[in-house]
């Protein structure tokens, strides 16, 4: 099912630009305050905390001062260290939020005396905190009867005044039958048409004597909304800011620097080393894929040479004994049957000499490509000093010898052992043929490769010569049948197990020396 869905959206994503991503991430990362600012249930219930809060306030104001003006009552400082903070207890998304608060019911009976008298004394109170603050506050007696009403009218059967004759307040959400809405959008506030009680009960003498019970309407979200205007101003326009500057940042970091690479490549692909400098503004990542890419320009345009050169080579080396081949042919054609047999049999032997050089040439051109594109074995492993002893043992002859001088436990190299006896048999071949009498083989471990040194006591290498040796078909042995070959071939079956070879200073005859690395 999953790979069904990737399957369909893969079919169906349009191609974008990284610029358009870029922007679009991070238009979408802007715009999530906006987005949550349609939902604000925590700012909302934030608001209808902090109403409760402040009615928590007014309500133990006001019920200190009626329990200070309660006939008979004991007026003693509390405690300075007996702190009871109470925390707000009513919440939007899990409290219940109950009826209107229905009309006082007649009791029958007259309100307390006691509760009157101190109604009278705190109604002036009362009306000026209703001024700033809006709300309703009425005093109860002991039995839930309201102590301005001398007809007895009880709110008794409320739960919060229940529970406030208890000797513990409550504070409760009751709907608002009042509210009109007034915005647009107020649909979207869920405490819009809601209205905050809390019951409060009178201690005097450690007993209940009364209730204060307060109500207001919780602050407005969108009144919230419009009284801090500024700072949510202020945020959008910081927010957008941010996202401008961020833009900037990657579109010179990334964006720029991808489109000019891109630009190079093609540039490149169409054969034009237009190759542009790393920004210095670019990612360091952006910076390091331009240095990588240079170096693949470098060695893609090294080997569009090489190939040529190789070419150039290529035909040369070939010429020279199809030439030979065709002119043999011509004059046999011409003068084949009044040539005496000795001189025929001379032309053939020089036409099968010719025949013979393309054949080694070409089977050594398909071992130089062989090498050049092999690739190192991950699981191949070779023991230098096992390969060595044998091939001292093959090519032990009167007047030449091969030595190793090699230290106790060498460790296994990184290449296949067919390779390694491959590149030491053809150095050997390579220092007899020059008209070496010995050739010694020294290692050292330095780090995680091996550095080996081959040396001769051969006539060594002119100095002429010596930056030419490992170019293919380059050779002071052609009149003897060399191919100019066998250099190029170990050194590419060298650098293709990750080592490298290089042509040393030597006191007598020629040396090389030869860095592999070690087996993990």
């Amino acid at each position: 099912m999953i790979r069904a869905v990737k399957e369909w959206l893969k079919a169906r994503w349009p191609r974008l630009r990284l610029r358009t991503i870029v922007f679009a991430t991070l238009f979408t990362v802007a715009a999530l305050p906006g987005i949550a600012a349609m939902f604000l249930r925590v700012y909302e219930n934030t608001l209808v905390r902090q109403t409760e809060a402040e009615l928590v306030a007014q309500g133990a104001a006001l019920a200190a001062v009626a329990a200070a003006q309660w006939p008979g009552a004991a007026v003693t400082m509390p405690d300075p260290q007996d702190f009871r903070p109470e925390p707000p207890t009513i919440d939007l998304s899990s409290s219940d939020i109950l009826a209107e608060r229905p009309v006082p019911l007649p009791s029958g009976l007259a309100p307390d005396a006691d509760a009157a008298a101190v109604w009278r004394t705190l109604a002036p109170v009362a009306a000026r905190t209703r001024q700033v603050t809006l709300s309703s506050i009425l005093l109860l007696d002991r039995r839930g009867l309201i102590a301005a009403e001398p007809d007895g009218l009880s709110l008794a059967a409320l739960p919060e005044v229940a529970t406030a004759r208890l000797g513990r307040p409550e504070t409760v959400l009751r709907r608002n039958g009042d509210y009109r809405a007034t915005y647009q959008f107020e649909w979207l506030s869920r405490a819009a048409a809601v209205r905050v009680h809390h019951a409060r009960p009178v201690i005097v003498n450690g007993r209940v004597v009364g209730v204060l019970l307060l109500s207001r309407s919780a602050r407005s979200l969108f009144k919230g909304l419009y009284a801090d205007r500024g700072k949510i101003l202020l945020g959008i326009a910081a927010i957008f800011m941010v996202l401008l500057v961020l833009s900037s940042v990657l579109s010179r970091g990334i964006v720029r620097p991808v489109e000019a690479l891109a630009r190079a490549s093609r540039a490149l692909a169409s054969g034009r080393q237009d190759f542009p400098e790393p920004p210095r503004t670019a990612a360091a990542e952006i910076q390091d894929l331009y240095a990588d890419f240079a170096r693949m320009a470098e060695a893609i345009e090294q080997r569009s040479r090489y190939l040529r050169d190789f070419a150039h080579a290529v035909s040369h080396e070939f010429k020279t004994p199809l030439s030979g081949i065709r002119g043999t042919l011509e004059i046999l054609g011409d003068h084949g049957e009044s040539m005496a047999p000795d001189e025929r049999r001379r032309f053939l032997a020089n036409a099968d000499a010719d025949a013979a050089r393309l054949t080694m040439l070409s089977t050594r051109l398909l071992e130089l490509a062989r090498a050049d594109l092999s690739a190192n074995d991950p699981a191949g492993r070779a023991d230098l000093g096992a390969i060595l002893n044998r091939l001292a043992d093959a090519y032990q002859a009167d007047g030449f010898a091969v030595a190793a001088t090699l230290p106790d436990s060498l460790p296994l190299l990184a290449i296949r052992d067919a390779s390694l006896e491959a590149i030491a048999s053809a150095l050997i071949d390579n220092s007899r043929q020059a008209g070496a009498s010995r050739v010694r083989f020294t290692a050292e471990q330095r780090g995680g490769a091996v550095q080996i040194t081959v040396a001769d006591n051969g006539p060594g290498i002119a100095e002429a010569d010596r930056t030419r040796i490992f170019e293919p078909f380059f050779t002071t042995r052609r009149a003897s049948g060399g191919s100019g070959l066998g250099l190029p071939i170990i050194k590419s079956l060298i650098e293709a197990a990750g080592g490298s070879l290089a042509l040393v200073d030597s006191e007598s005859g020629a040396a090389f020396t030869l860095e592999l690395p070690l087996a993990l």
